[in-house]
């Protein structure tokens, strides 16, 4: 083992004690009204429901939401209306919800069929084995706190990690994690879980078509 990927190595039981600091607000994720979310997200939809819509500075892709878990909807929704994220749209859109409309909203996207990625792409980088104490080594959450990865937008999914590691994303684990990762190592995490089908992560609800 080399000493790059011992010092990553440590970082899967550090996550796996320190996960209480995202579970910590539990409770808060009762099941969300789907229907009423479906109305509220209308705001969303102009982003997030358009395909290859882009971010325009810095350029990236949005992120795709549909099928995402919701608890960790709530929470990015949470960190973005707390300042915990940096974005001027989101921090605005999110300050105007209640912490009910939030929920319902996660609970709306989590129930849609989830986008795709475009197959797998061989065997995965060293950097996904770390990656994968929480978010599975093929992007599949293992908890509804932390985020899907599989077939997310791989600039958006580099954008974060840099977010991560300058700051503007505030979250001890990934800012602890993001910043030891060098350039390479966003660019082989990111390549790899985009490339992933997110087929798993919900069934179709409702017959809902997006």
């Amino acid at each position: 083992m080399s000493l790059k990927t011992a010092r990553y190595g440590l970082w899967a039981p550090l996550m796996a004690v320190m996960v209480l600091a995202w579970a910590a607000p539990a409770a808060v994720y009762a099941q969300g009204d789907a229907a009423r979310g479906a109305k509220l997200a209308y705001t969303c939809l102009g982003c997030h429901g358009i395909p290859d819509y882009r971010n325009v500075y810095p350029t990236y892709h949005v992120p795709k939401l549909f099928g995402q878990n919701a608890e960790y909807l709530v929470v990015a929704l949470g960190e973005y209306k707390a300042g915990a994220r940096k974005h001027p749209t989101m921090n605005g859109q999110a300050t105007s919800l209640s912490d009910a409309a939030i929920v319902d909203i996660a609970a709306f996207f989590a129930g849609a069929t989830p986008l795709k990625g475009n197959g797998p792409t061989g065997q995965p980088p060293a950097i996904v084995a770390t990656c994968a104490a929480c978010h599975g080594p093929e992007g599949v959450a293992i908890m509804g706190m932390y985020p899907n990865l599989a077939g997310q937008h791989a600039d958006f999914l580099e954008s974060a990690l840099h977010g991560y590691k300058k700051g503007t994303r505030q979250n001890a684990i990934m800012q602890g994690f993001a910043g030891q990762l060098s350039e390479a190592d966003i660019k082989a995490a990111a390549a790899w879980f985009s490339a992933q089908s997110p087929g798993v992560w919900t069934q179709k609800a409702n017959g809902q078509k997006f």
